[in-house]
């Protein structure tokens, strides 16, 4: 009798407790201690499982039909038919008690059990249905399975969110600065008014024409695979999220070439000088590159405060939780209290056992009409609540929104001129940063105000169904008992008012445990929180880790190239570190992304085994064990968490690598977009490079002075054969001294870096030992139980440490070599001019013909250091060449023929010091 009168509140206990466990209906219970587990879930369920354990006799615990003590069978009677829904979608269900509790039929996934899953039970888990939700208050409407699930894609949403504002941010600084560079030319007389407007128009349809790309790509993201457009599946989730993050870097690889495009197109029309347009894309450079550190800052705060707002999500949510578990913990609590009077009564023979059991039936089937009642006015008055909020919301934020875009306007607006574009970038990244500020708390406002009102409207609920369960008991004490018992009114009077004493109690009770399980719950967001503090840290480790090893990379690139001038190697510096952080921005938010959807596909698992250390902590601290049948039960359930524990550290690490193996797959393709974008802008700079140098060099030729000259000495009368084979063979003769003096230097280069070169092999040698000494101690440390990974790392390192150390060696002396062999060409190429322009002086005075002054070359063009003294050549008699060449009298027609043969032979061979000259370099760079 005691066992069926107990049967009815273990069943009521069942329907009132949450499900919040998954397992397949194929999986029942086969163990004996997935029957212990049982009963650390419901300690009304004791005398069950103990019976159980003692017959050896295994049934699942929460089965429909359950064996009776008499060994008949009865279905449970307060089953509640269920209406059909969809398979994996959301049921309009509460989240707690009653209202929430999942029966075995409903979902494939969930039952009582407390055992975490299989893989296959896994993959049943991503491609369930949850509610998509586009705001907090709609979470309020989900069950509590799916709870985490909607606030990480929220936190998702929100991200996408920031990362649109920021990408729309920086594109409207960048043409708002192309435009303050516009307007300075513009106002410089360089352009016009037209040319003016037409590149301005042009650049912004270009780059609205990049935005409607994305967006029409996003748009098809998003439709692909919905085939139900309220809900969604954590499988769907990722692939969206995976495909974003390819588009987003193809359309940043494209904003860039646009850039690059809009400046050069702005160059070209302005038609400045070279150096001019080096200086304009130094400082466009240096401007985004500002506007990229204002963005990767802005971009880490928020997404810090979008995690914080998860956790204070998860507090909100388990708020609202707690309130609606109140009524089914009173409902639990006062049936309980009635029916340890009615078994006492019948102990007295005041009541049959067929009566109770009437009795008790009657009062359940009231509590569970009156807990459906409740139910549903929670469900469809919070609905109609939050859809009153939802409207009211978007009206402010369309207002909010007029007001944002009234303030940018008024900036975008003002006149900058060009030394005030940080100020400007300065305001209007202050501007934004205000108006999503004022956004954030509107949102932070609009949330709490949906929590209170749901809040008060669940206290109302509450107190409503409250009366109705304390009027249900008190016409069961007063009406019913004196009918079918032989009590008086007094009597029954007084069995109220024992049930009201005994009720208060159990209440605080309920309340203690209450607070025990809040307690535990910010303890585990605080171990989250910690979670998400070391993942910011890791993907800081991991941006610093890039930056420095493609700063290296592109470092090395420069330093191999040698022939640039300062100017050109610090834009290509400038331009790679624009690049790399537009890039590392963009990886840093994916990771946040991947670490919010491992949250999601782990969140199964970790409610779970949350929930078995709550109801383990909580049963533990209110009931100590007594004897050794619960010792033994407690520590199987110790054993079972710790061996669940492990498998969920396994299942986490498994998953961060899986999605640390995607992430590092788009580096290395967003990386491969910076190498290639970088290897144009080397192209380019080399490019204008060698058009300077071919430039300079053909406007220092003076080809046509040479030809005239020739002519006039040839037509000459003051020229005679011997004077000009005089200047021919000093001239020779000078440039012999000169080849013949830079084959000396540079033989005492080689020899003076052939000795450098041995003092650092000498040197590498030494720390070479050095690092042998290391190793042997390092392997002396080490026992004998180390991996073989360990190994395997430490000669990875020496393997690498040597051979970075000898092409550092071999690196440097090559740049001396090539920096030494430089300065000697520059002196030989300087010498070489001199002599030249000495030659054709002379030979210019000897013909009479006038010669423009023309600069020699500047000291500083010589290695520094040096100081060479410019030597020219004269004649023996130089002195009175002028005498000389006036007392001459020979016939014109003696000589013209022999001067113009010497002379054109000499102008034929002009060109010879040159090639000298080249030769010279050649074999100096071989």
């Amino acid at each position: 009798q005691k066992d069926d009168s107990q049967r009815l509140l273990e069943s009521f206990n069942s329907d009132e407790k949450e499900h919040t466990s998954t397992k397949s209906k194929a999986e029942p219970y086969t163990s004996k201690e997935e029957m212990v587990l049982e009963e650390s879930e419901s300690p009304l369920n004791s005398n069950v499982t103990a019976f159980a354990l003692k017959a050896k006799v295994i049934y699942p615990i929460n089965q429909k039909f359950r064996p009776l003590a008499d060994g008949s069978s009865n279905p449970s009677l307060h089953e509640n038919p269920k209406q059909a829904v969809l398979p994996n979608q959301v049921m309009e269900t509460s989240t707690s008690g009653s209202l929430g509790s999942l029966s075995q039929g409903d979902k494939e996934d969930c039952s009582s059990s407390t055992t975490i899953h299989s893989t296959t039970s896994d993959d049943r888990f991503q491609a369930r249905a949850f509610l998509k939700v586009t705001s907090f208050p709609e979470v309020l409407t989900c069950e509590s399975f799916d709870v985490k699930l909607c606030l990480c894609s929220l936190i998702l949403k929100d991200l996408r969110l920031l990362d649109t504002e920021l990408r729309k941010e920086e594109r409207v600084m960048f043409i708002q600065v192309l435009k303050i560079y516009l307007t300075d030319f513009y106002h410089k007389k360089k352009i016009t008014d037209d040319l003016f407007k037409k590149i301005l128009l042009i650049h912004e349809n270009d780059f609205e024409e990049l935005q409607k790309q994305l967006d029409s790509r996003l748009q098809n993201t998003e439709m692909a695979g919905a085939h139900n457009s309220e809900y969604q599946t954590l499988e769907d989730l990722e692939r969206k999220e995976r495909e974003y993050s390819e588009h987003i870097i193809d359309n940043m690889e494209a904003f860039w070439k646009q850039t690059d495009k809009a400046q050069q197109a702005f160059l070209d029309q302005s038609k400045c000088s070279s150096a001019k347009a080096a200086k304009i894309m130094m400082d466009l450079t240096e401007k985004m590159i500002a506007v990229e550190s204002l963005l990767s800052e802005s971009q880490d705060l928020q997404a810090m405060d979008i995690q914080e707002r998860l956790f204070s999500w998860e507090l909100m949510v388990k708020m609202i939780d707690a309130l609606k578990s109140y009524i089914p913990e009173e409902c639990k609590c006062r049936l309980n209290i009635v029916s340890n009077i009615l078994d006492h009564l019948t102990v007295k023979n005041n009541l049959s056992v067929r009566q109770k059991e009437e009795l008790l039936t009657d009062l359940h089937k009231a509590f569970w009409e009156q807990l459906a009642h409740f139910s549903n006015e929670c469900i469809q008055q919070s609905k109609d609540l939050i859809l009153k909020r939802l409207e009211c919301h978007a009206k402010k934020r369309e207002e909010f929104k007029h007001r944002q875009i009234a303030e940018q306007g008024n900036l975008l607006s003002r006149t900058f001129h060009k030394e005030d574009v940080h100020d400007f970038l300065k305001a209007y990244h202050e501007l934004l940063e205000k108006h999503r500020q004022a956004q954030w708390e509107l949102e932070e406002e609009d949330d709490c105000e949906s929590i209170e009102t749901i809040a008060d409207l669940y206290k109302e609920l509450y107190s409503k169904a409250s009366h109705a369960l304390a009027e249900l008991v008190t016409e069961l004490f007063l009406q019913t008992l004196p009918l079918v018992t032989s009590l008086s009114v007094r009597e029954c009077e007084l069995l109220k008012e024992e049930w009201q004493e005994n009720l208060v109690p159990q209440l605080e009770k309920w309340e203690t445990h209450h607070q025990r399980h809040w307690k535990l719950f910010q303890e585990q967001l605080l171990q989250e929180k910690e979670l998400w503090i070391k993942e910011y840290a890791l993907s800081a480790v991991m941006q610093k880790h890039l930056s420095e090893k493609q700063e290296k990379i592109i470092q090395g690139v420069v330093s191999r190239l040698g022939c640039l001038s300062d100017e050109s190697v610090n834009y290509i510096l400038q331009k790679h570190r624009l690049l790399l952080c537009s890039v590392l921005r963009r990886l840093t938010l994916r990771r946040v992304g991947m670490a919010a959807l491992a949250c999601m596909r782990l969140s199964r698992k970790k409610s779970l085994l949350q929930e078995l250390r709550e109801q383990h902590t909580l049963q533990k601290g209110s009931s100590p064990c007594q004897d050794e049948d619960q010792w033994q039960l407690q520590k199987a359930v110790e054993s079972h968490i710790l061996e669940e524990e492990e498998k969920l550290k396994e299942e986490t690490q498994q998953t961060h690598l899986e999605f640390h193996q995607q992430l590092v797959t788009e580096i290395q393709e967003a990386l491969q977009f910076l190498q290639q974008h970088m290897e144009q802008v080397i192209g380019q700079t080399l490019l204008q490079h060698a058009r300077r140098e071919a430039g300079r060099k053909g406007s220092d030729d003076g080809q046509d002075f040479k030809e005239r000259l020739v002519e006039a000495a040839v037509e000459s009368v003051y020229g005679t054969s011997n004077n000009i084979n005089r200047l021919v063979q000093n001239y020779y003769q000078q440039l012999g001294k000169i080849t013949e003096g830079y084959e000396g230097k540079k033989l005492q280069q080689l020899k003076s870096l052939q000795a450098e070169r041995g003092e650092r092999n000498r040197l590498r040698k030494k720390q070479e030992n050095e690092l042998t000494l290391k190793e042997k101690q390092i392997k002396g440390l080490l026992d004998v139980s180390s991996t073989i990974r360990q190994r395997m790392v430490l000669q990875q390192k020496k393997v690498l440490a040597q051979f970075e150390l000898q092409q550092q060696i071999r690196l440097e002396s090559l740049k001396q070599k090539l920096l030494g062999l430089h300065h000697l060409e520059t002196e030989l190429e300087n010498q070489l001019k001199e002599a030249e322009q000495d030659f054709v002086s002379e030979l210019a005075a000897l013909a009479r013909v006038p010669v423009a002054v023309k600069k020699k070359p500047s000291k500083r063009s010589k290695p520094a250091g040096e100081k060479t003294k410019r030597k020219t050549f004269q004649s023996p008699k130089s002195a009175d060449k002028d005498d000389s060449y006036e007392n001459i009298q020979e016939p014109p027609g003696l000589t013209s023929g022999l001067c113009r043969e010497r002379l054109q032979s000499l102008h034929e061979g002009e060109t010879e010091p040159r090639k000298n000259s080249e030769m010279l370099k050649k074999r100096g760079n071989r």
